[in-house]
């Protein structure tokens, strides 16, 4: 079951965003000595990064042991101002003492295929692969991810064959709705996360919100819905814009 909270606003759900992460990250490295986490694009997580960057955060981290994915990027070099890369950089990576080798950016500026060829073989490297179906042997320890009004997350849009697929972990794609091409986790990969965190935020995401989490199943049109963890934690972070259409989230549940 996904758990759903709801914040007063933006700078609520930021607030709670920042404390989920580190509390993760402490317990992750805690346990294991490292912390993945794959980040997502968009305007949403922005404040979450310059948060995390800010004093009261970056030392209750270990910055160190911490490894940086992305759920998707689009197909520009690292300095275009639409890179994901670019965002997270100058927001949260610029500011942080994280080891070069630590994080794993999606190589934009290649072929869209050879890129999420060589993603998925580095993401195999640091997962393992589990040999009785291929997923990943261990998951991401937190998987950030928005929505879009039109119901997509990562790059995983209406229609796409990324939504559905069965075997690859990464994949390119042209997407017809943005012009663009895009190189986006599969649900295989997200799916076998510890963690998953959408964060949703904005009135213009309300009937959307309610369509995904209180609609019917139909995750090639809303492909939000196909993100259901196999045995990870879902957590629905929105502000009250947001949950506004919710028909089944009461007042007690919400934070604020």
């Amino acid at each position: 079951m996904a758990e759903i909270e709801v914040l007063p606003d933006l700078e609520r759900l930021t607030e709670t965003a920042a404390v989920y992460v580190a509390r993760l990250a402490s317990e992750a490295i805690a346990g294991n000595g490292v912390f993945s986490i794959a980040l997502s694009g968009g305007t949403t997580p922005r404040p979450l990064y310059s948060l995390l960057a800010s004093e009261r955060f970056a030392k209750s981290i270990g910055w160190s042991q911490v490894h940086v994915f992305w759920g998707d990027e689009r197909c520009v070099p690292p300095d275009h101002p639409e890179s994901n890369y670019r965002m997270a950089r100058e927001a949260l990576l610029d500011s942080l003492p994280l080891p070069p080798a630590n994080i794993h950016r999606i190589r934009g500026e290649d072929d869209p295929k050879q890129a999420a060829s060589s993603y998925e073989q580095e993401l195999k490297v640091f997962l393992g692969i589990n040999p009785v179906d291929g997923s990943p042997r261990t998951g991401l320890d937190l998987v950030l991810l928005g929505m879009g009004e039109n119901g997509h997350t990562a790059s995983l849009f209406a229609d796409s064959s990324a939504v559905t697929e069965r075997l690859r972990w990464v994949m390119a794609q042209y997407v017809e709705a943005v012009s663009t091409w895009r190189i986006t986790l599969t649900p295989i990969v997200v799916n076998a996360a510890k963690n998953i965190i959408f964060l949703v935020s904005g009135i213009e995401k309300a009937q959307r919100l309610h369509e995904v989490l209180e609609g019917p199943v139909r995750p090639e049109a809303l492909p939000a819905q196909i993100i259901k963890p196999k045995r990870g934690r879902l957590i629905w972070l929105t502000d009250r814009a947001a949950a506004s259409c919710l028909k089944n989230v009461r007042e007690a549940r919400s934070s604020g």
